[in-house]
């Protein structure tokens, strides 16, 4: 089969057994192409929680197929593939936060939206990249524990000067990985781009940035701006997507490295078996699980409303 046979395939077989497929921004072009919604992990959830099917497919990683099934547990939720995975998600476990909760009883816990299901039973509030410094300034508390990025928690930090924020040691490997020097090398070799970073990177990157963002921030930012160069600094295939979208514009790498492997280990041919009812793997939690962790994500929509 050609790509087009299979993504006519899969269009015909969504319809068929009322499937939404939701597709994150760092997926294969080829997999955007046949998703109902695309963007970053909480817009996705939203997006699922609006849509009339009773099946969800997530084309993404696990916590993001977790968050679908705490905002809509009355529907079926299909991880893509299930090994797709999240680093960063799973870097902290329940006890050792709970553990760093009786070392600082006066914090309020505010976990990134990249964590567990688990994990979030025992947080007070989540963030998105996008949402972090206007939820972090709302909270009346002047304590944070930030989890698990110490780089987008070094971000909200320096925005809010007036919280005291501990963080911990966790973040993105791929987007820690990328260095000053390349940030440097990639502005000397694109001396008329603008330097677009997600601030999962390390601060000193981040301070050579033109712009700092979330995922859809960054394409926003590209897409409206009459600049006509840019280095993208986060997941290699918003580079792709975005020159595609302006054709008229040109899109540079920050690093070769920054690729997620979890993202890419989904392929259309397991879109297509999902689609089938015989690939992925059908999300479980209880219900003890789902009701603890929804409430910070609610409050997330509460104080990001």
């Amino acid at each position: 089969m050609t790509i087009k046979e299979v993504q006519n395939e899969i269009m015909r077989l969504k319809k068929e057994n009322d499937i939404c497929i939701l597709a994150h921004s760092y997926e294969a072009r080829e997999i955007l192409e046949v998703a109902d919604f695309t963007g970053d992990s909480y817009a996705l959830s939203k997006m699922a929680k609006t849509a009339p099917n009773k099946t969800v497919l997530m084309c993404g990683v696990r916590f993001m197929a977790e968050t679908v099934k705490m905002l809509s547990p009355e529907k079926r939720v299909i991880l893509s593939n299930p090994i797709a995975c999240c680093p960063m998600a799973e870097q902290f476990d329940k006890e050792i936060i709970t553990q760093m909760k009786e070392m600082y009883p006066d914090y309020t816990v505010v976990a990134y939206i990249n964590t567990t299901a688990e994990l979030k039973t025992v947080c007070d509030v989540c963030v998105t990249s996008s949402s972090a410094v206007q939820i972090v300034n709302k909270i009346e508390n002047k304590n944070i524990l930030f989890i698990p990025d110490c780089n987008l928690g070094a971000f909200v930090a320096k925005q809010c000067p007036d919280k005291n924020i501990k963080l911990v040691h966790g973040g993105c490997p791929v987007h820690a990985a990328v260095t000053r020097k390349q940030a440097e090398d990639a502005k000397k070799l694109h001396p008329n781009a603008e330097l677009l970073v997600h601030p999962e990177c390390q601060p000193q990157v981040a301070e050579l940035a033109d712009y700092i963002g979330s995922t859809s921030g960054i394409m926003n930012y590209a897409v409206k701006s009459d600049k006509k160069e840019f280095i993208i600094g986060t997941e290699n295939s918003i580079a792709e997507h975005l020159q595609y979208q302006c054709p008229d514009k040109k899109f540079y790498l920050l690093s070769k490295s920054l690729i997620c492997e979890n993202m890419k280990s989904t392929t259309l041919i397991d879109v297509l078996n999902c689609c089938r009812g015989n690939g992925g793997e059908e999300i479980e939690l209880s219900p003890e699980t789902i009701t603890q962790a929804v409430k910070c994500i609610d409050k997330m929509i509460e104080l990001g409303g």
